[in-house]
């Protein structure tokens, strides 16, 4: 129970630091620059599991991780193009980012097959709820980025 409210809040949390990016972007940046900055930012989102990786010493999952950060930066670099790709980039980030928290807790060993990278308790959640608003937000503005 407590578990699942930890989740819930964080996943409040990644809405409303969504909105706050929104707000922000939309104040301060052309439409073409919202949209390259947002693209760039898609790759330092990734290399977090990295970091992680390297803080929590677990180097068992590095190739899977470096794998995700190739996918995600050419997501990214291609959707620097087409929109689209980088809408698709951000919810499948938010796919990666729950993966990360479920098998966290469903891998019943370091050494499973199963284990990724270990994460902070609710960092998925919130990271989840942060990619799913954007894309959703992106999607809004694809014709505005398209001029």
């Amino acid at each position: 129970m407590a578990l699942a409210a930890i989740l819930i809040w964080y996943f409040g949390l990644g809405v409303l630091a969504s909105i706050g990016a929104v707000a922000i972007s939309r104040a301060r940046f052309s439409p073409r620059f919202e949209h390259t900055f947002f693209a760039l930012v898609l790759i330092p989102i990734a290399a977090m599991y990295l970091a992680f990786s390297a803080y929590f010493g677990d180097h068992s999952v590095l190739r899977l991780e470096v794998y995700g950060v190739a996918v995600f930066t050419g997501l990214a670099m291609l959707g620097l193009r087409l929109p689209a790709l980088l809408i698709l980039g951000y919810a499948l980030h938010g796919a990666w980012d729950v993966a990360h928290e479920a098998f966290q807790y469903l891998a019943p060993a370091p050494g499973d097959i199963r284990s990724v990278t270990a994460i902070p308790l609710a960092y998925g959640a919130f990271c989840a709820a942060f990619d799913w608003s954007m894309a959703g937000y992106f999607y809004t503005r694809l014709s505005a980025w398209r001029q």
